[in-house]
Formats: C-alpha cells, sequence, structure tokens
C-alpha cells in the first residue's frame, strides 16, 4: 500500500535544512515567517542573542484583515517592514520556515520587499 505523506513533517524536514544555512545577526537579522490556516506572523530576529525585534501578526490592530490570505500577507509585510526601518533595520535574511515560496508566503515577501526592506 502507498502510505500517505505527512505533510507536517515534511515541512519540518525543510524548516530544519533551511535553518542550518540562515541566521540572523545583529547587523543583518532573520524574517521569519509562520502560516497557519487562521493567521500570518512575520518576526525579525537577533540569532545570537535570541532577541525578537519586530512582531506582526494578523492578530494585531493594525491589520484590518484578519485572515491567512494574500491580502493580509501584504499588509502584514509592509508593516514588518515600516516596523523594521523604525528601528534601523534595512536588511535581513528571509527564513520562509520550511514553507514553500508561493502564495501567502510569496505576497508577503514582496511586500516587505517594496517597503524598503532587502533580501
Amino acid at each position: 500500500m502507498i502510505s500517505k505523506i505527512n505533510r507536517k513533517a515534511e515541512r519540518e524536514r525543510r524548516h530544519k535544512r533551511v535553518r542550518t544555512k540562515v541566521s540572523g545577526t545583529a547587523s543583518c537579522p532573520r524574517l521569519a515567517v509562520c502560516k497557519t490556516n487562521k493567521n500570518i506572523i512575520a518576526q525579525i530576529i537577533d540569532d545570537e542573542v535570541g532577541n525578537t525585534l519586530v512582531y506582526v501578526s494578523t492578530l494585531d490592530k493594525e491589520i484590518k484583515t484578519k485572515k491567512a490570505n494574500k491580502e493580509a500577507a501584504k499588509e502584514v509585510g509592509t508593516l514588518v517592514a515600516k516596523k523594521a526601518s523604525e528601528k534601523n533595520i534595512k536588511e535581513v535574511v528571509f527564513d520562509r520556515g520550511g514553507f514553500i515560496y508561493h502564495g501567502v508566503v510569496k505576497e508577503l515577501a514582496e511586500a516587505a520587499r517594496e517597503a524598503g526592506l532587502e533580501f
């Protein structure tokens, strides 16, 4: 019989592989993306110290779209770039969190680039 693919385990495997190569520093922190069925979360993290510098999700008051769709991803991307520029963060390393660079993750990344983040 053909066994069913465990999608969560596959995503965690991809995430582990990405994290071995991607790490954030004080000069170039990591933009980590997490998506669920209900929310989208983006954080800018300094891995050397272990601090979250910027945190934005669809649960924030500034975000009008309270779903996990492309419109909400655009809002989260622009807001994370805006908050990062307030803290003088211009360049980041993108960590897609094991998610495929498509759909919501792609929209968030492109919106953050358009708003001024470089990666």
